[in-house]
């Protein structure tokens, strides 16, 4: 009788944990995954990133027809909203791709152990009923909505809401107010706003998108206001009241002032995220969170304690549902004896608005204080408005900026805003994953016409030298 019922126990079935299942059964490891939600994909395939990129892509469409930009292509259409059905194929998005794992975890015989894990010892885990044992096991629970002190979400009532709670709302909220110009706020509030909202951004800090370059936060503050979103930066929500379907806000400056109020019908809460690690049982095991509430591994994402492993949101680093896919694939190769390592200095990030917002590697003001000197790095810009693909396309705003070493000229980082910025970004990362100059990227054949030009052209600018401009 084998030692443990499984070589792998993977906890969470969200990008990471799914992902790392998968890759472990494939290595031929005994595996099994534990998720409490009825369905596989955890977040991201729920009630994050797809269901999200559903409402944005029919609400583009709905905002081209209803706001002239067909009609300047030579198309009248008179639009007519139907939510339920933008509703419907959301869902239908979602009950297809999660399906899609479960399929995936037949072919590669990995056992769906459905119910909460907690840890009883460090190889000995209850879920649900039910007590598995594993040699090894993987902690990839995740992240949850970071409540805002004295504001309480219900999604049900639909008036102060979460980013799940804003993907369900039954019909167009006439105002709403999104505390938070992260990611998350910026995408959901995008949509509203698309439909037909009055859409309020209230960020503490004095700019949107933390962690962007700030030529791109900068630029952000433009095109958002530009769409019709109002933006009050510098500015901190101090309390929330619901009388009915309404919500009075109270905001001051973050620096401390006068207080005022503001009325909305919703208000959508998105100020981060937190790692799901209560009510695993860790201090069964002896194992800490730090100050943020994550789990520490060591380079191969091993835990302190021997085999458990941990990734994804629950350990340091962006909460994105790539780098939990790509630590995923490489905690199952060590666990497997191979060799599997996460570059966490090339992690793309993306905001999905229109246009998008992407950017990977270091900003500006990171590769100064890294070179220790603004002399010591060069940097290349490039307007998407003189690009052709997104000229003709109607689509000018945004731009490319890369920043290099000026010795090496090694490429630090690279920003975009572009209508497809999320996908040109690739070809960055994927550059710099090989060490690449920007003379590497700008003597690259690009295909003509396309939007990916703008990055030849701005690592040309390093050197000074862009042709379109």
């Amino acid at each position: 009788m084998a030692e443990y019922d499984y070589d792998v126990l993977v906890i969470g079935a969200g990008p990471g944990g799914y992902v790392a299942a998968i890759r472990a059964a494939q290595l031929g490891l005994k595996t099994a995954c534990a998720e409490s939600r009825d369905t596989l994909g955890g977040t991201c395939l729920n009630v994050g990133c797809i269901p999200s990129k559903a409402m944005l892509h029919a609400s583009e469409f709905y905002d081209a027809a209803a706001n002239g930009a067909m009609e300047e292509m030579g198309i009248e259409v008179k639009p007519k909203l139907n939510l339920d059905k933008m509703h419907a194929q959301r869902l239908d998005a979602v009950g297809g791709l999660t399906k899609g794992i479960e399929f995936l975890f037949k072919k590669n015989k990995v056992d769906w152990k459905k119910g909460h894990a907690t840890f009883q010892d460090a190889h000995t885990v209850k879920v649900g009923d039910e007590t598995v044992t594993a040699k090894n096991v993987i902690i990839a629970t995740g992240s949850s909505v970071t409540p805002l002190p004295g504001v309480e979400v219900d999604n049900d009532k639909g008036v102060v809401v979460d980013s799940t709670g804003a993907l369900e709302l039954p019909k167009v909220p006439k105002k709403m107010v999104v505390i938070g110009g992260g990611v998350i706020g910026l995408e959901l509030g995008s949509v509203w706003r698309r439909l037909g909202a009055e859409v309020v951004v209230v960020e503490f800090l004095d700019k949107l998108l933390p962690g962007m370059d700030d030529d791109v936060r900068k630029e952000a503050a433009k095109i958002f206001k530009k769409q019709g979103m109002e933006l009050r930066l510098s500015t901190k929500v101090t309390g929330v009241e619901v009388k009915g379907k309404k919500a009075t806000l109270t905001l001051e400056p973050s620096a401390g002032g006068d207080s005022e109020t503001l009325e909305a019908d919703c208000v959508l809460v998105s100020i981060g995220r937190k790692p799901n690690t209560d009510g695993l049982g860790l201090e069964n095991i002896g194992l800490e969170t730090n100050q943020r509430g994550q789990i520490e591994t060591d380079h191969d994402f091993r835990t302190k304690v021997d085999g458990v492993w941990a990734i994804g949101d629950v350990v340091p680093g962006p909460m994105l549902a790539h780098k939990a896919e790509d630590e995923g694939i490489a905690c199952a190769e060590n666990i497997a004896g191979q060799t599997g390592i996460v570059n966490h200095d090339i992690i793309p990030g993306v905001v999905y608005t229109l246009p998008e917002f992407a950017g990977v590697g270091l900003t500006e003001a990171e590769a100064i204080e890294k070179m220790g000197d603004k002399a010591r790095i060069k940097v290349g810009k490039f307007p998407m408005m003189a690009n052709s693909r997104a000229k003709t396309n109607h689509e000018p705003d945004g731009f490319v900026k890369i920043i290099a070493e000026a010795e090496s000229d090694r490429v630090l980082g690279v920003w975009a805003i572009a209508n497809v910025a999320g996908t040109m970004i690739a070809q960055a990362a994927q550059a710099m994953e090989f060490g690449a100059t920007s003379e590497d990227i700008a003597y690259t054949c690009h295909a003509h016409p396309t939007h990916s030009e703008a990055i030849k052209e701005a690592a040309m600018a390093v050197q000074g030298k862009p042709i379109h401009i």
